[in-house]
């Protein structure tokens, strides 16, 4: 009998997870979690959600910190996650700077085409919860559920939206994980 396949959540690091920083997060010790940001990677893998992360990260392509940096960096995420009872199951970034025009920085679609590739699946309605409107414009063009937060440039992102926009807005990661919860735990028909 096959194990039942997790229903996938994708979630921008920095604004989302932790602090952001118009300076950047060039070392771990710049990675602080944004309250209860940790608890509810928790509970969406409790839930059933299998957590990736999908993050510009151009201060690698700026000169800023190398790539093993931005490992440590993850590790810490990773650790992070996994003390408060969640597992982070992938990571995918762009480390190009906005004038590169490559196809993998948000608000293109290739991140989230690198996740669809590597785990085999459709991002048809699967959540993608960000911050800014590169994120949701991302989400969108890969066919996935735009989801903002207001934490990071969440509430700037929320002026720029359209009336009737259709994008589900919550105050944190928190509260965004505990609708799509309740979302699955209610009833079927």
């Amino acid at each position: 009998m096959s194990e039942k396949r997790r229903t996938l959540v994708i979630l921008d690091r920095d604004g989302v997870i932790n602090q952001d920083s118009p300076d950047f997060i060039k070392s771990p010790d710049e990675f602080i979690p944004l309250p209860g940001s940790l608890e509810a990677i928790a509970a969406l893998c409790g839930a059933g959600f299998e957590v990736i992360v999908a993050s510009n990260q151009s201060g690698v392509g700026r000169g800023l910190f190398s790539i093993e940096t931005l490992e440590r960096i993850h590790v810490k995420l990773r650790e992070e996650a996994r003390a408060a009872g969640g597992m982070i199951s992938g990571i995918f970034f762009c480390p190009h700077r906005p004038d590169d025009h490559c196809d993998c920085r948000k608000p293109k679609p290739g991140l989230f085409e690198q996740i669809a590739a590597t785990y085999h699946r459709q991002l048809d309605g699967v959540p993608v919860i960000g911050d800014s409107m590169r994120d949701l414009d991302a989400a969108i063009a890969a066919g996935a559920k735009p989801i903002l937060v207001r934490t990071g440039n969440g509430l700037k992102t929320e002026r720029e939206l359209v009336e009737d926009s259709g994008i589900d807005v919550y105050d944190d990661l928190a509260a965004a994980a505990a609708a799509l919860i309740d979302a699955c735990e209610g009833p079927t028909t």
